[in-house]
């Protein structure tokens, strides 16, 4: 009996065995569909707004001179930083060509960026005493217009240079400090100048879409302004012999600007790609 029931059980596997093969034999294979991905194209226009840091530097030139005659008595050098907060709006258009973009973009920034020198002319007055100088730089606002090229490392990651036009209004102040006709020391602010400068700019940045129309970038641009200047202006500090001293100087300005932005743009619509 206990053999009759082993044979039974080793039948019964075998044949099920068999059927399961039958059964996977006769089956097709189908192939998985494929899988649609969204990613969002880059052409079209946008709008948007920034915010960052400047870290501006001044190059000072002055000369302390005898109004009389025009001869220099002396001739010195300074720099001095011109730091600030910066912030601004942005609009521009892209060009999409597979993985490449190229683009056009134009802003306009506010600016705090403001900085001092001193300039200290040793024995230069009439009695033997120091004359001093302080210059001052202020950048009110400054704007550009730069083209753009990158590449998209990956669908929604733009890496981009940027360069072109820079202008902006540097406005320059300052006070000298002497001694007057009587030998009393006397402090003389003298007008400043401003004056919107146009220049040049060159950076580079990253982009990358938070949301279909929405993008985030950071981005570093150098600027160069050209520079400044003025005089000889008037002053009532002597200088030898017993004659009224002049100022003249020239500034040059370059910035170093770091900022963040956010840009809308539209028509950046979605497009559907299989993998």
């Amino acid at each position: 009996m206990k053999r009759i029931v082993i044979g039974m059980a080793a039948a019964m596997s075998l044949f099920a065995t068999g059927a399961v093969a039958a059964d996977l034999a006769a089956r097709p294979y189908v192939k998985a569909p494929p899988v649609a991905a969204t990613v969002y194209g880059w052409t079209g226009f946008y709008i948007g707004g920034n915010v960052g840091y400047s870290w501006g530097r001044a190059r000072n030139s002055e000369t302390i001179s005898n109004l009389a005659t025009g001869a220099a008595l002396a001739t010195g050098t300074a720099s001095n930083d011109v730091n600030g907060v910066i912030g601004g709006g942005q609009v521009g258009y892209n060009w999409q060509v597979q993985s490449w973009l190229v683009g056009l973009e134009a802003d306009i920034q506010g600016s705090g960026e403001k900085g001092s020198s001193n300039f200290v002319c040793v024995a230069c007055a009439n009695d033997g005493t120091n004359i001093t100088s302080t210059l001052t730089q202020k950048l009110t606002w400054f704007g550009t217009v730069r083209g753009r090229v990158g590449v998209l490392v990956t669908p929604s990651v733009l890496l981009y240079g940027t360069g072109g036009l820079a202008y902006g209004e540097l406005q320059t102040s300052g006070s000298i400090t002497g001694t007057n006709v009587n030998g009393v020391p006397v402090t003389v602010t003298f007008p400043g100048t401003s004056s919107t400068r146009v220049g040049w700019t060159a950076g580079v940045g990253v982009e990358g879409k938070i949301a279909p129309n929405w993008t985030a970038k950071l981005e570093y641009l150098y600027m160069d302004l050209g520079s400044v200047s003025a005089g000889p202006i008037a002053t009532t500090i002597l200088v030898p012999v017993r004659t009224a001293g002049g100022l003249s100087y020239s500034s040059g300005f370059t910035d170093n600007i770091l900022r963040v932005g956010v840009n809308y743009q539209f028509g950046g619509g979605p497009v559907v790609a299989k993998y």
